[in-house]
C-alpha cells in the first residue's frame, strides 16, 4: 500500500499567493491526492506542498485576528459595536494568544513529514533538495518562535511522531516542554545553519532568503536577550525546570548573536536591502512601504503575500477603511488609533510634548486649519495615522465632532445626515462629520483618527467580494536597523545603537541626529513603538521588557496621565483617549470658524488595560495537559 502525503488533509490544491518568483505557484494545476513519491519527484509539486506550509504560519494577521488585535492595548479603539468589549474589560484572561496546540502540532508534524521526504526524494535535484530543506526548516523555525513568544517553552519535537496502533502506547510520543531558552536557541541555530542554502535575492519576498533567516535570527536572539535581562524585574515569572524564563548571564551572549545577524543584513552579505525612501512627501513614502511590492520596495524581506481575483485576499481595507469611504456602505471605520499613539510621536526638535489644545491659562488654542495641530511632528504620523481631512483614495476623510460656542455649548447630531440649525439660524446645516466622530456610532471614528498603514488605496479593495491584496510584510530592513541598535545598546556601544536609529528617524524626517549619549532604553522603546505600530511587536515588545505589567496597570487614565511622561517607556497606557475636533462658532468673533481641538475619552471605554503576571505566558488547557502529564502548567495561572 503506498503512502499518501499527509500535508493539508491528504490533498494538494492550488495555492495562490506565495511564490518562488512571486507567481510560480500559480502555474501549478489543481491535484487531489499525490503519492509522496511522485510529489518529491516533481519540483512543482513540491512547491504546491510548500505553498500550503508558507500560508498555514502564524503571525498578527492570522492567529492574532487582523485588525481586531491591533484594536487592544489602547494603541486604539475598536468602532464596532460587537467588539466594545474590548474597551469595556479590566483585565485578559489568561488564554488570550495562545496557540491552538493540537492544530499547532499538527502543523509540526507536516512540516517534519516535509523535510524527512524531502532528505529520502532520489529524484529531486541537489540544489532543489537544499532549498527545499532550507525553506522547511525557516518555516519550522519562525513557527516555534511564534509558539515560544506565547506559551514559553514548548515541546521541541524534530520528527514526525507516528503512533502504533498495536501497542496501544502513547508514551512515545509525549514530550515534555523544553527549557524557554533551548526553543530560542533552536530557532537561532537553524537560522545559521540553513541561511547559506537559501538564496541571497532582495527580489525574493514571499518565500524565504537568507536575509529572512537572519532577520528571524536576529530577533529571537533579541527577544531571549531581552527575557533573560528584563525577567530579573519579574522573577516570579519562571518555573524552576527553565521552561518559563531564561537566566541573566544569558543576555549578553543572545544581544551579540542578534547584533551580528542583524548587520549581516546591513553589511549586503543577505543581498542589497535598504530602507524605501522613493516618494519626496515623507509620510506618504512611510504609508508606501506596506503598498509596494514592486522591485522599488527593497525594505520588505519577508511577506505574507495576496493576489486580487487570484483566490487570496483579505479584509482589512474593508474593514477599516473610513465609513464615508466604504465600498459596502456598512463595513468599514472599525480600527481607530488613540490619542495616546498620536502623542507619541516626537517634534522634529526630537522631543516629546502633547498636542497643544489650549494656552497656559487653559484657553482654547484656534487653529486656521484643521491639521495645524499636528504640525512639525515626525512624517511616520500620517504615514500611519489617518487625520482628520486627510486624503485618502481621491477624497478628504470627513472628521469633526460639531460646532462649539464661546460658553462651551456644543452643536452636534448623532449622524452627519441629521443637519441642524446653528444658533440664531434657521437653515440646517451639517454638524458633525461623516466619518465621526459620534459617541458609541460603530464604524465612525470615535478617537478623531482612522488607521492609514495597510489600507489598500486601489478602487474596489475595499469590496467584500474582491478584497485587497496588499502583503503584510514580517520581517523588513527598518526593524533589522533598530533590532541592531538596541543589541548595540545593551552591549554598551551607544555610538553604533545611535548611527542605525538615526537612519530610521532621518526617512521620518528628524533630521537632528541622536548622539551617542542621547541613546536611552525610553528612546530605544518609544523608537519601536512608532516605526512599528500596527505591524504586531507592541505587544510582545512590552512582554519581552516585563513593561506590560506596568504600562498596562489596571487603573483608569485621566486627561493629566495622557499628556505626562510622553516618551517614557513605563507611561501607562490603559484607556484609548481621542482628539476631537470642533468648529468654533460665534459670528462675532474674528475666531469663527476656526478650529479647537479636545482630548476625549469615548463614552464606551468603561474598562482599563489590567495585565497579571500569569498574562506574560498563555494558559495551556487542561485536554493537553490530560492528553499529555509530562506537560507543567504555566506560573501564576
Amino acid at each position: 500500500m503506498k503512502k499518501y502525503i499527509s500535508i493539508f488533509s491528504l490533498a494538494l490544491v492550488l495555492i495562490t499567493g506565495c511564490s518562488k518568483t512571486d507567481d510560480e505557484f500559480l502555474d501549478i494545476p489543481p491535484t487531489s491526492v499525490i503519492p509522496a513519491d511522485v510529489a518529491f519527484s516533481d519540483p512543482a509539486l513540491v512547491l504546491a506542498v510548500l505553498g500550503d506550509l508558507y500560508n498555514r504560519q502564524l503571525d498578527f494577521s492570522s492567529l492574532d485576528g487582523g485588525w481586531s488585535t491591533f484594536a487592544d492595548f489602547s494603541e486604539s479603539f475598536p468602532s464596532d459595536a460587537g467588539s466594545y468589549n474590548i474597551v469595556q474589560r479590566t483585565g485578559w484572561s489568561y488564554s488570550e494568544w495562545q496557540v491552538n496546540w493540537f492544530d499547532s502540532y499538527a502543523y509540526i508534524k507536516d512540516l517534519n513529514l516535509f523535510l524527512q521526504r524531502d532528505s529520502a526524494s532520489t529524484e529531486l535535484s541537489a540544489g532543489d533538495k537544499a532549498r527545499f530543506m532550507a525553506e522547511g526548516r525557516f518555516l519550522r523555525a519562525n513557527f516555534y518562535f511564534e509558539m515560544v513568544k506565547r506559551m514559553g517553552g514548548v515541546p521541541l519535537v524534530l520528527q514526525p511522531l507516528i503512533y502504533d496502533i498495536s501497542k496501544g502506547d502513547v508514551s512515545d510520543l509525549q514530550y515534555p516542554r523544553a527549557k524557554e531558552s533551548d526553543i530560542y536557541d533552536f530557532v537561532i541555530s537553524e537560522a545559521e545553519a540553513i541561511k547559506n542554502d537559501l538564496p541571497a535575492d532582495v527580489n525574493v519576498k514571499s518565500r524565504a532568503t537568507k536575509a529572512a533567516a537572519l532577520a528571524m535570527e536576529a530577533r529571537a536572539a533579541l527577544y531571549a536577550g531581552s527575557i533573560a535581562k528584563y525577567g530579573a524585574k519579574t522573577p516570579q515569572v519562571s518555573l524552576p525546570g527553565g521552561e518559563v524564563g531564561i537566566e541573566a548571564s544569558k543576555a549578553n551572549g543572545y544581544y551579540q548573536i542578534a547584533l551580528k545577524a542583524a548587520q549581516e543584513i546591513i553589511d549586503g552579505s543577505a543581498g542589497s536591502y535598504k530602507l524605501y525612501e522613493v516618494l519626496p512627501n515623507l509620510s506618504d513614502n512611510f504609508a508606501s512601504i506596506f503598498l509596494d511590492k514592486t522591485s522599488v520596495n527593497q525594505e520588505a524581506i519577508f511577506i505574507e503575500d495576496f493576489k486580487a481575483n487570484g483566490g487570496k485576499t483579505h479584509g482589512f481595507t474593508t474593514n477599516d477603511q473610513p465609513f464615508s469611504f466604504s465600498d459596502e456602505g456598512d463595513d468599514a471605520g472599525r480600527l481607530n488609533p488613540s490619542l495616546n499613539l498620536v502623542e507619541a510621536f516626537e517634534k522634529l526638535d526630537n522631543t516629546y510634548a502633547p498636542l497643544p489644545t489650549t494656552d497656559a491659562s487653559g484657553n482654547f488654542i484656534y487653529y486656521d486649519n484643521i491639521q495645524d495641530i499636528f504640525a512639525g511632528r515626525d512624517a511616520r504620523l500620517a504615514g500611519t495615522v489617518l487625520l482628520p481631512s486627510a486624503v485618502f483614495k481621491t477624497g478628504v476623510v470627513d472628521i469633526w465632532a460639531g460646532y462649539i460656542e464661546p460658553d462651551g455649548t456644543i452643536t452636534t447630531s448623532d449622524n452627519a445626515v441629521n443637519q441642524k440649525p446653528l444658533p440664531g439660524t434657521t437653515t440646517p446645516v451639517q454638524v458633525v462629520g461623516a466619518d465621526g466622530p459620534v459617541n458609541g456610532l460603530a464604524l465612525r471614528s470615535q478617537t478623531g483618527f482612522y488607521i492609514r498603514k495597510w489600507l489598500d488605496p486601489t478602487v474596489g479593495s475595499g469590496r467584500r467580494g474582491r478584497g485587497s491584496d496588499v502583503a503584510f510584510i514580517r520581517y523588513r530592513y527598518a526593524e533589522v536597523l533598530l533590532n541592531a541598535a538596541e543589541a548595540a545598546f545593551e552591549l554598551g556601544d551607544n555610538a553604533t545603537a545611535a548611527n542605525y536609529m538615526n537612519q530610521v528617524r532621518k526617512r521620518a524626517g528628524l533630521t537632528i541626529p541622536l548622539a551617542a549619549g542621547d541613546i536611552t532604553f525610553d528612546r530605544i522603546v518609544h523608537e519601536r513603538r512608532v516605526e512599528l505600530a500596527f505591524e504586531g511587536h507592541y505587544f510582545y515588545d512590552m512582554k519581552r521588557w516585563r513593561l506590560a505589567n506596568v504600562v498596562w496597570n489596571g487603573s483608569p487614565m485621566s486627561k493629566s496621565d495622557l499628556v505626562s511622561n510622553i516618551g517614557s517607556a513605563t507611561k501607562k497606557n490603559t484607556q484609548p483617549w481621542g482628539l476631537w475636533p470642533y468648529k468654533f462658532y460665534n459670528p462675532n468673533s474674528a475666531n469663527n470658524g476656526k478650529w479647537v481641538f479636545k482630548e476625549t475619552l469615548p463614552s464606551t471605554v468603561t474598562g482599563s488595560n489590567l495585565f497579571q503576571l500569569g498574562n506574560y505566558y498563555s494558559r495551556i488547557n487542561d485536554d493537553v495537559i490530560a492528553a499529555n502529564p509530562k506537560i507543567v502548567r504555566q506560573p501564576n495561572q
